[in-house]
């Protein structure tokens, strides 16, 4: 084996760090939004008072991403995570795209490019670990 060549083992920690940044990077960033839906701030009651969410939409998109943050740092369940991680970021992303603009009350774009961060993350997360999917998993290997 030449010494440019990437064993196996260095492959797999080099995929697991990679795993772990990403989940970090997409817990930490829906942990930190928790905050301001819980507490009713006012951009959020902005935001799901123009979806038509308001107050039930904020309180249960806090809940689920609570449930996601923490299936994405539970190493055996973070493609659960993922998943759920994507679905919520598609419905942000969409009504971002669809009713409340990429920018929202000034902050230009910084709820959107946290969504689509989030969404980026679980994305290759999920292909990451793929396999670990129950059922579907070793066929998308």
């Amino acid at each position: 084996m030449s010494a440019t060549a990437i064993s196996a083992k260095e492959k797999d920690m080099t995929l697991n760090i990679l795993s772990w940044i990403l989940r970090l990077v997409a817990a930490l960033i829906l942990l930190q939004t928790l905050f301001f839906k819980f507490t009713a701030a006012p951009e959020s009651v902005y935001i799901f008072t123009k979806v038509g969410a308001e107050p039930w939409g904020r309180i249960g998109s806090g809940i689920i991403e609570l449930i996601a943050a923490i299936l994405l740092l539970w190493p055996s369940l973070t493609w659960m995570g993922s998943i759920l991680a994507l679905g919520m970021m598609t419905g942000a992303l969409a009504s971002h795209l669809t009713v409340l603009g990429i920018e929202v009350q000034g902050d230009k774009g910084l709820l959107f490019g946290l969504a689509l961060t989030v969404f980026v993350a679980a994305a290759i997360n999920l292909v990451l670990h793929r396999a670990d999917i129950p059922f579907i998993g070793r066929r998308l290997v």
